[in-house]
């Protein structure tokens, strides 16, 4: 239980108009759970980054959700472009209320990337995300990081005495 709020806490950003990034991250995994998509919040990446969401489609393809709910975090983020490295299609996740213009400019790569608003009970994608194929190696490492992270919330969710093990590849 404590994983589980540490990763709200995590994802609790300054909210526009009442909604936070548990919020959407909610709403954006029902929808992707609906379509055949899981995700789990918080994948530490390779790089050192840590996707908001990290998921796999039934077709085996890689998804990465950064989620924004304010507009400073939004122009302030630099370094989201690491990210296309670990995903097939890659998505802003946003809250309903948050001005999505300047994902139109050619800073944000709008041919590359897709666009989903969610609150806290729902998600719509408005812009799907194109498809760019990771390599075959580099996608096998990645499902199978994504794997084990998860095996290892679940496990130490049940047993939190199992923590002080297996930390390695996220």
């Amino acid at each position: 239980m404590m994983a589980i709020m540490a990763e709200a806490d995590s994802l609790s950003l300054a909210p526009s108009h009442g909604h936070t990034a548990v919020d959407v991250a909610r709403g954006i995994a029902r929808l992707f759970a609906r379509n055949g998509i899981w995700c789990m919040p918080e994948m530490p990446l390779r790089c050192g980054r840590r996707a908001d969401l990290m998921g796999i489609d039934a077709k085996g393809h890689v998804i990465i959700v950064e989620i924004k709910v304010a507009r400073a975090d939004l122009l302030g983020d630099g370094k989201w472009t690491d990210y296309l490295d670990y995903c097939d299609r890659f998505y802003w996740g946003l809250s309903p209320l948050l001005d999505r213009s300047p994902l139109e400019s050619e800073a944000f790569l709008p041919d590359s990337c897709g666009v989903i608003v969610a609150d806290g009970y729902d998600a719509e994608i408005l812009r799907p995300a194109p498809l760019r194929q990771l390599a075959a190696a580099r996608r096998k490492v990645e499902t199978e990081r994504l794997a084990r992270a998860s095996l290892r919330r679940l496990v130490t969710l049940g047993d939190p005495h199992t923590l002080q093990w297996g930390n390695e590849g996220g």
